[in-house]
C-alpha cells in the first residue's frame, strides 16, 4: 500500500548507543519526529480520508512510503581487531519512511529510518542508530517570506586518521552519530524597478554522541541588494554578512563582511564579475582584525547541458576559490568541483545532500524530470534497482573543534548503457586549522594539515529487468603533514539484487576490507543479506 500525504524531506545518517560517549542530543531527530505527525495532520485536514493529494496538473504531489528492512550480516571481525578476530552474526531490523512533497507551499524530501542491531555473540555490537536525510522549503507568504530547512543524521568519523569502518555495524570507537539541523528563514522582494533584496537568517546546529568531539552552533545574518536586469550589460550587487560559530570544546569564532560587486555580460553565455570589500574576524587574535578583500569571477554556459564557473577572492587568511564544471549527454554525466574556503566543521558536508553519487545522477536526470522533488524519487528508484549506494562516501570527513580552512576537489562520472551502468568518483581534501588562537584538541591541533584522498568505482549489470549484479571497489588514504600517521582503507564488494514482488527487493553481497595503519590495522570479510519491503 502506498500512502500519499504531505511532508518535508531528508538525508541519511545514524547514531549509535553502542559506542558510549555523551548522551545524544539530536535536533535533527527531533525535527524528524515532529515532521511526520504534522504531515498526517495536514493530510487529514486538507483531504479528509483521502490518501492522495493531486497537484493542479492532476499528478500526485505528495507521497508517504513506509518500509521495513531486514538485514542479516555475517562478519569474521566485528571488533575490527588486528589480533584475536571474533566472528559475529548480526541481525538488523530497520523500519523507515520516505516522504516527498512537490505540492503547495511545502516542497521537500524526507527519508528516515531507525536501525536496531542485535549481535548473536558477545561482541557488544548491539546498537540503535538513526538515519535521516531531509531538505526542502516552505513558502510562508506568497513571493515574500520563505523558510529553507535541512537535517541529517549520519555515522561520522571522529578522527580522519583513526580506524575507518567499511560497515556501520562494526564496533568502532572512532565512529559517532552526528546530526545537523539547519533552519534559514528569509524575506525576498523588490524595491520598485530599481533592485531586488533578500535578507536571511541561518541557524545551524551540529551534535554528536562523543565526549571527545566538539559540537558547534553557527548563526548567520546575510543582507543582499541586487540591481534588477535591464537592457544594459552591467549589473551590480551589495552584500553584508555576519557569522558566529560556537564550539562546545573550543571558543566562539566571529566574522563580519561587506562586499560590493559589478558584473558584465559579454554575451548571454558569458558573465564576468569583480568585487571589493572588507572583512574582519577573530581567527588570529582575541579581538577582530580587518582587511580589504577583492575578487574576480567568470560564469560560462555554452549550452543547456554544460556549465562552467570560476571565482577567486583575496581574504584575510589568504586565497579562497571555487571552480565548477558540469556536462551531460544522453548517457553520460561529468562533474568536477574545486573549492577552498572556511568551514565550521567538515562533517556538515552531508547537510542537504545525499552524496556525490546521488548528486551526479540527480544532474543526469534533469532533462527527464525538471521538478527536483519528483526527480529525487526517480533517482532513488534507479539507484536501488541497480544496486548503487546513493550516499557512498569517497572520503570520510572528521570532526573539528575550531574553524578550519579546507580545499576539496571532486571528480565524478557516470555512463548509462542499455543494461550496464558505470559510476566513478574521486575526491581529495586538504584541511588545516584556521583559528590559531583556539586550544581545542582534534586532528588539526596535532598536525598542520590532514590530507585525504579517495576513489570509488561501481559497475552494475542488469541480467533481467528485475535482477542486477554489481561490483564496486573503493580506496581511501589519509595522512598528516608531519608524516607521523598514515592510513589506507581498501574494500571490494560484489552484490546481487532482485525484485521479489511489486514492493519488495532482496540483496545479497560479499565484501572484503583491508585497513592499513601503524596503530590499528585490520582486515574483514563479511556477507550481507537484505530484504526490503515497501507498503
Amino acid at each position: 500500500m502506498k500512502l500519499r500525504c504531505s511532508v518535508f524531506s531528508g538525508q541519511p545518517a545514524s547514531r549509535s548507543r553502542g559506542c558510549g560517549g555523551r548522551e545524544p542530543r539530536s535536533l535533527a531527530l527531533t525535527f524528524a519526529l515532529l515532521f511526520v505527525p504534522c504531515c498526517n495532520a495536514w493530510a487529514q485536514n486538507e483531504v479528509g480520508d483521502q490518501v492522495s493529494v493531486p497537484s493542479p496538473s492532476g499528478r500526485v504531489g505528495v507521497s508517504i512510503v513506509p518500509r521495513v528492512t531486514l538485514t542479516e550480516i555475517l562478519t569474521d571481525n566485528a571488533r575490527l581487531s588486528a589480533n584475536g578476530k571474533q566472528s559475529e552474526q548480526i541481525t538488523e531490523l530497520s523500519p523507515g519512511v520516505n516522504v516527498s512533497s512537490s505540492y503547495g507551499r511545502i516542497k521537500g524530501y524526507f527519508d528516515y529510518s531507525l536501525v536496531g542491531r542485535m549481535a548473536a555473540q558477545s561482541t557488544s555490537a548491539n546498537s540503535i542508530q538513526n538515519a535521516l536525510t531531509s531538505y526542502g522549503s516552505v513558502e510562508a507568504i506568497d513571493s515574500f517570506a520563505f523558510l529553507d530547512f535541512s537535517a541529517g543524521i549520519a555515522q561520522q568519523s571522529i578522527s580522519g586518521l583513526g580506524a575507518q569502518s567499511a560497515g556501520g555495524y562494526s564496533v568502532n570507537g572512532n565512529q559517532t552519530e552526528s546530526s545537523t539541523l539547519r533552519l534559514s528563514p528569509y524575506l525576498r522582494g523588490s524595491l520598485s524597478s530599481f533592485a531586488d533584496y533578500e535578507t536571511r537568517y541561518s541557524f545551524s546546529s551540529n551534535r554528536n554522541g562523543s565526549v571527545g568531539a566538539s559540537e558547534v552552533t553557527t548563526k548567520d545574518i546575510l543582507l543582499v541588494l541586487k540591481g534588477r536586469p535591464s537592457a544594459s550589460r552591467l549589473g551590480w550587487s551589495l552584500q553584508a554578512g555576519q557569522q558566529s560559530a560556537s564550539y562546545s570544546l573550543g571558543r566562539t569564532s566571529e566574522s563580519d563582511s561587506a562586499t560590493g560587486a559589478l558584473s558584465y555580460a559579454v554575451n548571454p553565455q558569458i558573465v564576468l564579475t569583480a568585487s571589493a570589500g572588507q572583512e574582519s574576524n577573530n581567527f588570529n587574535a582575541a579581538g577582530k582584525e580587518s582587511s580589504v578583500t577583492t575578487g574576480q569571477g567568470l560564469q560560462w554556459s555554452p549550452a543547456p547541458n554544460a556549465s562552467f564557473s570560476a571565482s577567486r577572492q583575496t581574504r584575510p587568511f589568504g586565497q579562497s576559490h571555487s571552480l565548477s564544471f558540469n556536462y551531460r549527454t544522453a548517457r553520460t554525466a561529468w562533474r568536477y568541483t574545486d573549492a577552498q574556503d572556511v568551514t565550521n566543521t567538515p562533517s556538515q558536508s552531508f547537510l542537504g545532500s545525499q552524496g556525490s553519487i546521488y548528486d551526479l545522477y540527480f544532474a543526469q536526470f534533469a532533462s527527464v524530470e525538471p521538478d527536483p522533488i519528483k526527480r529525487a524519487i526517480l533517482v532513488n528508484s534507479f539507484l536501488q534497482t541497480n544496486g548503487i549506494s546513493p550516499n557512498a562516501i569517497v572520503v570520510s570527513n572528521f570532526l573539528t573543534s575550531a574553524v578550519a580552512l579546507q580545499r576539496r576537489q571532486d571528480l565524478s562520472f557516470t555512463l548509462l548503457g542499455l543494461r550496464d551502468t558505470i559510476t566513478v568518483a574521486m575526491s581529495r581534501t586538504n584541511t588545516s586549522r584556521l583559528d590559531s588562537v583556539s586550544t581545542a584538541i582534534d586532528d588539526l591541533s596535532n598536525s598542520t594539515t590532514v590530507r585525504q584522498s579517495g576513489l570509488s568505482a561501481t559497475y552494475s549489470h542488469r541480467l533481467t529487468p528485475d535482477t542486477t549484479v554489481n561490483l564496486s571497489a573503493a580506496q581511501q588514504q589519509s595522512s598528516d603533514s608531519k608524516g607521523l600517521q598514515e592510513t589506507s582503507t581498501n574494500s571490494m564488494t560484489f552484490g546481487f539484487s532482485t525484485r521479489l514482488g511489486l514492493r519488495s527487493t532482496a540483496t545479497v553481497s560479499a565484501r572484503r576490507a583491508i585497513f592499513d595503519s601503524t596503530t590499528s590495522p585490520y582486515n574483514e570479510t563479511a556477507v550481507t543479506g537484505t530484504i526490503n519491503v515497501q507498503f
